[in-house]
């Protein structure tokens, strides 16, 4: 028999401290929070609550799928993530401008504020709604298609993104420009056990191409990939990525992609990150970005 109004909302506003928490800590921010949870309750007031068997694992669904929505929304992406900055030389000179060290210890701080901002969409769910939520991997993975293993995985890197985050926000400039050049190398040169050796075992790429998205686990596979683009690494250069050691591919004079690399505390890459949408890749001048090649 289904529940009537009355005891319906009553329930929902039971679990709403909950359910807002679970959206706020996904999101960051109250107000989209609030309106996730008000999407939430117009879609249980349409439910056939004869077919809810657990209102509070339904609920935390439909709450983790709208606010994964609104992650992958473009009104929500950061605008600093990618932020793409020349790769100035790296000093060495003991003498460095204290202003400039300054600086840096601000971007560090603010690195640390935001490293949920590190984690792909799927992995801040996963992480958030595991480790901070308690939910099980075997009710998280249809969230995310994956399997519970699969879902494990992606949580287990993202716990190792957050932790190398944790001992180092922003990496080293002179250990992230080694790690692009050699990559960009190993590219060139189809070298698979350069590739492998650069590699976490359990690295997960992510590539956006705005019409469609692709995910590629694990280092061979993601090396394999790679050794395709040989064309396009030798038309990279290195540039900074919201603070992040990476490459700007530029093609007759535009840039065609951009990758970013995060680095574990090994000085492998745990994570890259592709933005191959010519829509959002539009704007960027090439020519501002080869001060570091």
């Amino acid at each position: 028999m289904p529940i009537d109004e009355d005891a319906l909302a009553e329930a929902f506003e039971q679990r709403r401290p909950r359910l807002r928490a679970v959206a706020t800590r996904l999101l960051g921010s109250t107000a989209e929070a609030d309106d996730v949870l008000q999407d939430a309750w117009l879609k249980l007031a349409l439910a056939d609550t004869d077919s809810i068997q657990n209102l509070d694992a339904w609920l935390t669904t439909v709450v983790s799928r709208l606010s994964l929505d609104v992650l992958r929304s473009a009104r929500v992406v950061k605008a600093d993530r990618w932020n793409v900055e020349a790769w100035e030389s790296v000093s060495t000179d003991a003498d460095a401008d204290p202003a400039a060290i300054a600086a840096g210890n601000e971007r560090v701080a603010v690195a640390l504020l935001t490293v949920l901002d590190l984690l792909s969409p799927t992995e801040r769910l996963a992480f958030l709604l595991h480790d901070v939520f308690g939910q099980p991997f075997d009710e998280i993975a249809p969230l995310v298609d994956r399997s519970p293993a699969a879902t494990r995985q992606l949580v287990s890197r993202a716990r190792r993104r957050v932790r190398a985050s944790e001992q180092e926000p922003r990496a080293d400039g002179r250990r992230g420009r080694a790690v692009v050049d050699a990559w960009l190398r190993a590219v060139q040169e189809g070298d698979l056990a350069g590739l492998l050796a650069l590699l976490d075992e359990h690295a997960v790429l992510d590539a956006d191409y705005g019409s469609s998205t692709v995910q590629l686990a694990g280092a061979a596979e993601i090396a394999d990939s790679a050794r395709t683009a040989a064309h396009l690494a030798s038309h990279s250069l290195p540039v900074l990525i919201g603070g992040r050691p990476g490459v700007a591919a530029v093609l007759h004079g535009r840039v065609v992609s951009l990758m970013a690399f995060d680095l574990g505390a090994d000085e492998r890459i745990v994570g890259l990150d592709v933005l191959a949408d010519p829509r959002r890749l539009a704007e960027l001048d090439p020519g501002a970005l080869a001060a570091g090649r």
